[in-house]
């Protein structure tokens, strides 16, 4: 396998989000589906050479600090300026018929910032490029901006970590992974005699661990700064191993970059495969997905960011959400997760009970899977409702989008509840 070199692009992006790593190289391995994944899945014709210069800026830029009109540009084509690996779709992708009665524009309404607004001003407001509403496994809406269509692939940010839970779910389903309640020692038996000792999977998956962490973006010398200095599964595992326990386990909530990097690597020594070769088996063949894909890699070592950056269509997003809701089976009821896998996963942790296994969790029983610049796949088993969004916000994060978003959220369940009625809404 031929060593990429790591570009800043995706050294800034290991610090600014919330990334897992994996590697697999044991007899586990499926080499069919490694070999698949390194072959290109796109058709699409190559770049302008405007469109490669845009390419070539964004490689030595930091995604945070890209404006929206580069957004626009790299966000669906991460594929041309970083190294990845390529997911590719099913020749039996899982239906998504349309509805017979679909939402119009003005069937939802909500309150927002003391006026009533409508899907229209949501859309414009929140710099949304991407959006679709799924009902009992039928499209109610779908909406493109900015010249875009449903095969075109869009980053996903942290989405990404839902997926990642997702997977675990197959490995246990698979005899991967015997139980969560495993240690994680059991597959890393290097970090015996760390703070790692006594930890288990679960705790890995609640982000709770109680192993010391410093976040801090702004700070030189923390330990997610420390991560781009990282190229290697190896390298991750001493770096984790040296720190120093700071709670028991399973009792404090640490967003921990690090922690998730570790899962990633757990979970691909487990299966013996890389995270895109387990996802191209158990959800873009198994399950069914439609269009081309692609897992952003970390750089020389080739390994992905796991907690972040699939590139995947729309309408693929909302695949994975109806996967979700439909606990983990595809469309002949085969079981892709163990039959409980998503009860458990939204079963909130001790730690945060707003949290479950990288999946946020709402007040009632919704859920969701977030990333920053306004990625989001919302989640309503109540309403067998998928709602997936992608965006180009502004900031990475935005306490006044993230409101917004909320508010039309909540129009938007019951405008899809009325189908066609009038809806009605609260303030936010």
């Amino acid at each position: 396998m031929i060593a990429l070199p790591r570009p800043s692009f995706f050294q800034l992006l290991l610090i600014s989000t919330l990334l897992l790593f994996s590697c697999g190289t044991d007899s586990q391995t499926d080499h069919s589906f490694e070999d698949l994944v390194l072959q290109r899945s796109f058709p699409e014709a190559a770049l302008s050479q405007d469109e490669q210069d845009m390419a070539d800026t964004l490689r030595e830029t930091g995604i945070l600090f890209w404006d929206q009109d580069q957004m626009r540009f790299g966000y669906r084509n991460t594929h041309h300026i970083g190294p990845v690996r390529f997911l590719h779709p099913s020749e039996t992708p899982f239906p998504l018929p349309e509805a017979d009665v679909l939402l119009e524009p003005f069937d939802v309404l909500y309150l927002y910032n003391n006026g009533a607004r409508d899907l229209d001003y949501f859309l414009r407001e929140t710099d949304v490029s991407g959006l679709i509403v799924l009902k009992n496994g039928q499209i109610i809406l779908e909406h493109y901006a900015e010249g875009r269509n449903e095969t075109d692939p869009w980053i996903s940010f942290s989405v990404t970590k839902s997926v990642l839970s997702m997977l675990f779910g197959a490995a246990v389903q698979d005899g991967f992974i015997r139980s969560t309640d495993d240690l994680v020692t059991l597959y890393l038996p290097e970090l015996e005699g760390s703070a790692y000792a006594g930890v288990t999977i679960e705790n890995l998956l609640h982000m709770a661990s109680g192993v010391a962490w410093n976040e801090d973006y702004t700070d030189p010398d923390s330990d997610v700064a420390q991560l781009e200095h990282i190229s290697t599964a190896e390298e991750l595992v001493a770096y984790m191993g040296g720190l120093p326990r700071a709670a028991a386990p399973g009792t404090v909530f640490t967003y921990s970059t690090g922690e998730t990097n570790l899962a990633g690597v757990l979970l691909s020594r487990a299966t013996g495969q890389s995270l895109t070769a387990y996802a191209q088996q158990k959800l873009w063949f198994d399950f069914g997905m439609e269009h081309p894909a692609s897992w952003s890699l970390m750089g020389e070592d080739e390994i992905e960011h796991g907690g972040c950056c699939i590139s995947a269509s729309l309408r693929d997003y909302a695949r994975i959400g109806h996967f979700a809701l439909n606990a983990g089976q595809n469309a002949d009821g085969t079981q892709i997760l163990p039959a409980g896998w998503m009860g458990q996963s939204v079963n909130p942790s001790p730690a945060n009970r707003g949290y479950g296994y990288f999946w946020w969790l709402m007040t009632d029983d919704r859920f969701a899977g977030s990333g920053i610049f306004g990625q989001h796949l919302h989640l309503n088993p109540e309403m067998n409702l998928v709602v997936a969004i992608q965006s180009t916000w502004p900031e990475a994060t935005n306490s006044a989008y993230s409101a917004h978003r909320s508010a039309f959220l909540d129009g938007l369940t019951q405008a899809a509840e009325n189908l066609g009625g009038s809806s009605c809404c609260s303030e936010q």
